[in-house]
């Protein structure tokens, strides 16, 4: 199994998040675990005592090194292909859908929170290319799908029976306070600034707001997302009760 410690490189274009590579700039800089590498206080667990746990779960090379990566304490030491088939057996039943067609830094902030409340899939409309900083490195852990334009979203969403439920402060829009999201859905967000596309709204099964008291005229398009996703979880999660 593979492991994570080794650092992947990968070339400026294909990463998506760094300038034009300057050939005289020597080898590209290989590609941090976590994206706060350098910053603050080191997080995770350094090499594992002896005897190492008999767990195919587990990666060798992790156990003797230590793990550094952005992971909960419970995946300490399992491979990422352990890690996935974990998450597989407890996905909600919402998707994630973003339109990006500005590469907009906001979007890497609403994948990491959609692994946090563990999304089914996570669907890029769009632009193929994506800012991952803001994941933190927890892309590695979703499903990720690719639509070239909004009309692919809304095909495949058809054939599986996802309703798309479109998150924006818009006229005739319903206050999502107000709104019992379904169960199987694919909660759909737009862009920090212009929010969803014409196409969007056009395609969704409808609209939700989300309301607000101040002057701004929107909130942060990340910020929005998190809201979205935990008023489904609030609804449709098995939340587990406090611990002692």
């Amino acid at each position: 199994m593979s492991s994570e410690t080794g650092r992947t490189q990968q070339s400026p274009t294909a990463a998506g998040t760094h300038p034009a590579a300057d050939p005289s700039a020597g080898p590209p800089q290989e590609e941090p675990l976590q994206y706060d590498d350098g910053y603050g206080q080191p997080v995770g667990v350094g090499p594992h005592p002896l005897p190492w746990p008999e767990d195919e779960r587990y990666d060798p090379e992790l156990l003797a090194r230590g793990d550094r990566r952005n992971v909960g304490d419970a995946y300490r030491y399992w491979t990422r292909e352990a890690i996935v088939a974990d998450l597989d057996l407890r996905r909600h039943d919402f998707h994630v859908a973003v339109e990006n067609w500005g590469h907009d830094f906001n979007i890497g902030s609403v994948v990491r929170t959609a692994n946090a409340f563990l999304a089914k899939e996570i669907h890029i409309v769009g632009r193929r290319r994506w800012n991952r900083r803001g994941a933190m490195v927890t892309d590695r852990y979703q499903h990720v799908r690719h639509h070239p334009d909004t009309a692919d979203l809304t095909a495949w969403a058809a054939a599986e029976g996802l309703p798309i439920i479109g998150i924006d402060n818009l006229p005739g829009a319903v206050p999502l306070e107000r709104t019992e999201l379904p169960r199987r859905c694919v909660l759909l967000f737009g862009q920090e600034g212009p929010g969803l596309t014409e196409e969007a709204r056009e395609h969704a099964s409808m609209v939700c707001s989300i309301a607000q008291f101040g002057s701004t005229r929107s909130i942060n398009a990340g910020a929005a997302a998190a809201i979205a996703m935990h008023a489904w979880v609030q609804r449709h999660a098995d939340v587990p009760d406090p611990r002692p």
